[in-house]
Protein backbone atom coordinates (compact mmCIF):
# COMPACT_ATOMS: atom_id res chain seq x y z
CA UNK A 1 0.00 0.00 0.00
CA UNK A 2 1.28 3.42 -0.85
CA UNK A 3 -0.08 7.28 -0.71
CA UNK A 4 -2.91 7.35 -2.21
CA UNK A 5 -3.12 10.73 -3.86
CA UNK A 6 -5.85 12.36 -5.94
CA UNK A 7 -3.88 13.62 -8.19
CA UNK A 8 -1.46 12.34 -11.40
CA UNK A 9 1.04 9.95 -10.59
CA UNK A 10 4.57 11.41 -11.51
CA UNK A 11 3.00 15.19 -11.66
CA UNK A 12 6.33 16.14 -9.83
CA UNK A 13 8.72 13.67 -11.59
CA UNK A 14 12.14 15.54 -11.73
CA UNK A 15 11.24 18.21 -9.37
CA UNK A 16 12.52 19.28 -6.23
CA UNK A 17 10.38 20.40 -3.28
CA UNK A 18 11.37 21.71 0.19
CA UNK A 19 9.15 20.68 3.31
CA UNK A 20 10.14 22.20 6.50
CA UNK A 21 9.20 20.72 9.81
CA UNK A 22 8.68 18.22 7.19
CA UNK A 23 9.75 15.14 10.60
CA UNK A 24 6.12 15.19 12.10
CA UNK A 25 2.29 15.84 11.33
CA UNK A 26 1.70 18.00 8.27
CA UNK A 27 4.63 18.38 6.87
CA UNK A 28 5.60 14.76 7.36
CA UNK A 29 2.51 13.56 5.45
CA UNK A 30 3.12 16.44 2.74
CA UNK A 31 6.77 14.65 2.26
CA UNK A 32 5.22 11.31 1.77
CA UNK A 33 2.50 12.99 -0.89
CA UNK A 34 4.91 15.00 -2.84
CA UNK A 35 7.64 11.82 -2.70
CA UNK A 36 4.99 9.69 -4.00
CA UNK A 37 3.95 11.79 -6.86
CA UNK A 38 8.07 11.85 -7.87
CA UNK A 39 9.06 14.97 -6.37
CA UNK A 40 13.09 14.26 -4.65
CA UNK A 41 11.60 15.93 -1.22
CA UNK A 42 14.14 17.89 1.01
CA UNK A 43 12.92 17.77 4.11
CA UNK A 44 14.21 20.13 7.14
CA UNK A 45 13.78 20.58 10.99
CA UNK A 46 15.67 21.19 13.80
CA UNK A 47 15.88 17.06 14.90
CA UNK A 48 17.88 15.16 12.66
CA UNK A 49 16.80 11.52 14.60
CA UNK A 50 13.27 12.67 13.33
CA UNK A 51 13.88 13.59 10.09
CA UNK A 52 16.12 10.29 9.87
CA UNK A 53 12.93 8.45 10.48
CA UNK A 54 10.80 9.78 7.58
CA UNK A 55 13.70 9.75 5.34
CA UNK A 56 13.59 5.90 6.00
CA UNK A 57 9.63 5.62 5.36
CA UNK A 58 9.79 7.23 2.16
CA UNK A 59 12.93 5.45 1.20
CA UNK A 60 11.07 2.49 1.97
CA UNK A 61 8.06 3.42 0.04
CA UNK A 62 10.49 3.54 -2.94
CA UNK A 63 10.72 7.48 -3.02
CA UNK A 64 13.55 9.99 -3.08
CA UNK A 65 14.46 12.32 -0.39
CA UNK A 66 17.24 14.19 1.79
CA UNK A 67 17.33 15.89 4.81
CA UNK A 68 18.65 19.01 6.16
CA UNK A 69 18.29 20.07 10.36
CA UNK A 70 18.81 23.76 11.04
CA UNK A 71 16.60 26.25 12.58
CA UNK A 72 14.57 28.17 10.50
CA UNK A 73 14.63 31.09 13.29
CA UNK A 74 18.72 31.56 12.43
CA UNK A 75 19.11 33.69 9.50
CA UNK A 76 22.24 32.45 8.91
CA UNK A 77 22.00 29.10 9.26
CA UNK A 78 18.83 29.38 6.76
CA UNK A 79 21.25 31.30 4.25
CA UNK A 80 23.94 28.43 4.33
CA UNK A 81 21.24 25.33 4.45
CA UNK A 82 19.23 26.69 0.92
CA UNK A 83 22.63 27.39 -0.32
CA UNK A 84 23.27 23.84 0.30
CA UNK A 85 20.28 22.33 -1.14
CA UNK A 86 20.72 24.31 -4.60
CA UNK A 87 24.11 23.53 -4.56
CA UNK A 88 23.09 20.09 -4.62
CA UNK A 89 20.09 19.58 -6.50
CA UNK A 90 20.12 22.93 -8.66
CA UNK A 91 16.54 24.85 -8.91
CA UNK A 92 13.86 24.62 -6.30
CA UNK A 93 10.68 23.85 -7.58
CA UNK A 94 8.68 24.79 -4.14
CA UNK A 95 8.70 25.31 -1.04
CA UNK A 96 5.98 24.38 1.95
CA UNK A 97 6.85 26.69 4.77
CA UNK A 98 5.05 24.60 7.25
CA UNK A 99 7.86 24.84 10.42
CA UNK A 100 6.14 26.24 13.58
CA UNK A 101 4.95 26.03 17.38
CA UNK A 102 2.73 27.47 19.97
CA UNK A 103 1.99 26.96 23.36
CA UNK A 104 -1.42 27.78 25.22
CA UNK A 105 -1.41 30.77 27.77
CA UNK A 106 -3.72 33.87 28.44
CA UNK A 107 -2.56 36.75 26.42
CA UNK A 108 -1.40 38.34 29.94
CA UNK A 109 0.94 35.67 31.05
CA UNK A 110 2.76 35.63 27.61
CA UNK A 111 6.29 36.95 28.53
CA UNK A 112 8.04 39.01 25.36
CA UNK A 113 10.51 35.75 25.25
CA UNK A 114 7.48 33.77 24.56
CA UNK A 115 5.83 35.87 22.65
CA UNK A 116 9.32 36.68 20.38
CA UNK A 117 9.47 32.57 20.22
CA UNK A 118 6.16 31.90 18.87
CA UNK A 119 6.57 34.50 16.17
CA UNK A 120 9.71 33.84 14.99
CA UNK A 121 8.92 30.42 14.44
CA UNK A 122 5.45 30.89 12.89
CA UNK A 123 6.43 34.25 10.86
CA UNK A 124 10.00 35.35 10.59
CA UNK A 125 11.33 31.98 10.08
CA UNK A 126 9.60 31.49 7.40
CA UNK A 127 10.19 34.64 5.93
CA UNK A 128 13.69 33.91 5.85
CA UNK A 129 13.42 30.62 4.09
CA UNK A 130 11.19 32.10 1.77
CA UNK A 131 13.65 35.14 0.89
CA UNK A 132 16.32 32.52 0.63
CA UNK A 133 14.27 30.14 -1.25
CA UNK A 134 13.78 33.06 -3.87
CA UNK A 135 16.95 34.84 -4.01
CA UNK A 136 18.90 31.54 -4.39
CA UNK A 137 16.36 29.91 -7.00
CA UNK A 138 13.10 31.10 -7.73
CA UNK A 139 13.79 34.86 -8.79
CA UNK A 140 15.89 33.16 -11.78
CA UNK A 141 13.68 29.88 -12.09
CA UNK A 142 10.36 30.49 -11.04
CA UNK A 143 8.60 28.32 -8.82
CA UNK A 144 5.81 27.63 -6.09
CA UNK A 145 5.40 28.64 -2.27
CA UNK A 146 3.01 27.20 0.20
CA UNK A 147 2.65 28.82 3.55
CA UNK A 148 1.61 27.86 6.52
CA UNK A 149 -1.38 29.76 8.67
CA UNK A 150 -4.25 28.69 11.07
CA UNK A 151 -8.26 29.20 11.89
CA UNK A 152 -7.06 32.63 14.07
CA UNK A 153 -10.37 34.73 11.70
CA UNK A 154 -11.71 35.39 14.73
CA UNK A 155 -9.12 36.00 16.58
CA UNK A 156 -6.97 33.15 18.94
CA UNK A 157 -7.98 33.26 22.25
CA UNK A 158 -5.59 31.02 24.47
CA UNK A 159 -2.76 31.91 21.69
CA UNK A 160 -2.30 35.45 21.26
CA UNK A 161 1.48 34.96 19.68
CA UNK A 162 0.24 32.64 17.65
CA UNK A 163 -2.71 34.25 16.24
CA UNK A 164 -0.55 37.17 15.40
CA UNK A 165 1.92 35.51 13.70
CA UNK A 166 0.11 33.50 11.74
CA UNK A 167 -2.46 36.58 10.21
CA UNK A 168 1.19 38.24 9.19
CA UNK A 169 1.89 35.28 7.30
CA UNK A 170 -1.53 35.43 5.34
CA UNK A 171 -0.47 38.99 4.53
CA UNK A 172 3.35 38.32 3.92
CA UNK A 173 1.92 35.73 1.33
CA UNK A 174 0.09 38.71 -0.49
CA UNK A 175 2.72 40.49 -0.34
CA UNK A 176 5.34 38.40 -2.40
CA UNK A 177 2.72 36.89 -4.27
CA UNK A 178 2.13 40.81 -5.84
CA UNK A 179 5.95 41.15 -5.82
CA UNK A 180 7.20 38.09 -7.10
CA UNK A 181 4.62 37.27 -9.27
CA UNK A 182 6.81 38.61 -12.12
CA UNK A 183 9.56 36.40 -11.29
CA UNK A 184 7.33 33.34 -12.47
CA UNK A 185 6.81 32.93 -8.25
CA UNK A 186 3.15 31.79 -7.48
CA UNK A 187 2.61 32.09 -3.59
CA UNK A 188 -0.08 30.84 -1.27
CA UNK A 189 -1.17 29.89 1.89
CA UNK A 190 -3.50 27.34 3.59
CA UNK A 191 -5.11 27.73 7.00
CA UNK A 192 -5.66 23.97 8.96
CA UNK A 193 -8.54 24.49 11.30
CA UNK A 194 -8.49 21.10 13.78
CA UNK A 195 -6.34 18.31 12.49
CA UNK A 196 -5.77 14.92 13.56
CA UNK A 197 -1.88 15.07 13.67
CA UNK A 198 0.75 14.59 16.18
CA UNK A 199 1.24 18.42 17.49
CA UNK A 200 -2.24 17.58 19.40
CA UNK A 201 -0.02 15.56 22.19
CA UNK A 202 2.24 17.98 22.66
CA UNK A 203 -0.46 19.72 24.65
CA UNK A 204 -1.08 19.22 28.45
CA UNK A 205 -4.29 20.57 31.21
CA UNK A 206 -7.34 22.08 30.09
CA UNK A 207 -6.43 22.26 26.16
CA UNK A 208 -5.90 18.23 26.26
CA UNK A 209 -9.56 18.00 27.70
CA UNK A 210 -10.74 19.80 25.02
CA UNK A 211 -9.31 18.26 21.94
CA UNK A 212 -11.53 15.49 22.16
CA UNK A 213 -14.46 17.77 22.34
CA UNK A 214 -13.61 19.86 19.23
CA UNK A 215 -15.62 18.39 16.68
CA UNK A 216 -18.72 19.26 18.00
CA UNK A 217 -18.27 22.79 16.81
CA UNK A 218 -17.48 21.86 13.59
CA UNK A 219 -20.43 21.64 10.91
CA UNK A 220 -19.35 18.66 9.27
CA UNK A 221 -18.90 16.88 12.66
CA UNK A 222 -15.42 15.83 12.74
CA UNK A 223 -11.94 17.14 12.85
CA UNK A 224 -9.59 16.83 9.69
CA UNK A 225 -6.65 14.41 9.17
CA UNK A 226 -3.50 15.25 7.69
CA UNK A 227 -4.15 14.46 4.00
CA UNK A 228 -6.99 16.57 3.78
CA UNK A 229 -4.56 19.70 4.33
CA UNK A 230 -1.32 17.84 2.31
CA UNK A 231 -3.80 17.54 -0.91
CA UNK A 232 -4.63 21.31 -1.12
CA UNK A 233 -0.54 22.52 -0.45
CA UNK A 234 0.34 19.90 -3.39
CA UNK A 235 -2.50 21.06 -6.04
CA UNK A 236 -1.53 24.89 -5.09
CA UNK A 237 2.33 23.45 -6.27
CA UNK A 238 1.24 21.87 -8.69
CA UNK A 239 0.88 23.31 -12.67
CA UNK A 240 -3.00 23.08 -11.95
CA UNK A 241 -2.98 25.67 -10.12
CA UNK A 242 -0.49 27.78 -12.29
CA UNK A 243 -3.26 31.14 -11.99
CA UNK A 244 -4.10 30.66 -7.89
CA UNK A 245 -1.32 33.34 -6.68
CA UNK A 246 -1.70 35.15 -3.18
CA UNK A 247 -4.83 33.38 -1.69
CA UNK A 248 -4.84 31.47 1.63
CA UNK A 249 -7.35 28.66 1.38
CA UNK A 250 -9.05 27.70 4.99
CA UNK A 251 -9.09 24.13 5.22
CA UNK A 252 -11.51 24.10 8.65
CA UNK A 253 -15.11 22.53 7.86
CA UNK A 254 -16.45 25.47 8.30
CA UNK A 255 -15.81 25.96 12.16
CA UNK A 256 -15.03 29.52 12.03
CA UNK A 257 -18.49 30.29 10.70
CA UNK A 258 -20.51 29.29 13.48
CA UNK A 259 -21.84 31.38 15.83
CA UNK A 260 -23.29 30.43 19.56
CA UNK A 261 -26.90 32.02 18.17
CA UNK A 262 -27.23 29.53 15.58
CA UNK A 263 -26.15 26.06 17.35
CA UNK A 264 -24.48 23.17 15.15
CA UNK A 265 -27.20 20.56 14.70
CA UNK A 266 -26.42 16.97 14.55
CA UNK A 267 -26.00 15.11 10.81
CA UNK A 268 -24.13 13.14 9.02
CA UNK A 269 -21.17 15.62 7.96
CA UNK A 270 -18.51 13.77 5.62
CA UNK A 271 -15.94 11.21 5.65
CA UNK A 272 -12.43 12.28 5.89
CA UNK A 273 -9.94 11.71 3.06
CA UNK A 274 -7.28 8.91 4.19
CA UNK A 275 -4.80 9.25 1.89
CA UNK A 276 -1.98 8.87 3.93
CA UNK A 277 -1.19 4.91 4.10
CA UNK A 278 1.05 5.75 7.31
CA UNK A 279 -1.22 8.28 9.20
CA UNK A 280 -1.33 7.38 13.51
CA UNK A 281 -4.00 8.77 15.50
CA UNK A 282 -3.34 11.42 18.33
CA UNK A 283 -2.98 9.84 21.55
CA UNK A 284 -5.25 12.25 22.57
CA UNK A 285 -8.00 11.45 20.26
CA UNK A 286 -7.53 7.16 20.36
CA UNK A 287 -7.50 7.38 24.06
CA UNK A 288 -10.83 8.48 25.01
CA UNK A 289 -13.04 9.12 21.92
CA UNK A 290 -15.51 11.94 21.62
CA UNK A 291 -19.11 11.35 22.84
Amino acid sequence: MGYASILRDGCFAGETHIVTGGGSGIGRCVAHELASLGAHVVITGRKQEKLDRVLAEIAEDGGSAEAHAFDIRDEEAVTRAIAAIVAKNGRIHGLVNNAGGQFPAPMQSITKKGFDAVVSSNLTGGFLVMREVFLQSMQENGGAIVNMAADMWRGMPGMAHSGAARAGMVNLTKTAAYEWGPAGVRVNCVAPGWIASSGMDTYGGMTKTLIPQLRKHVPLGRIGVEAEVSSVICFLLSRAASFVNGVTVQIDGGAPLGSALFPISEGRGTEPFDGFHRAVMPDVLAEKKPS
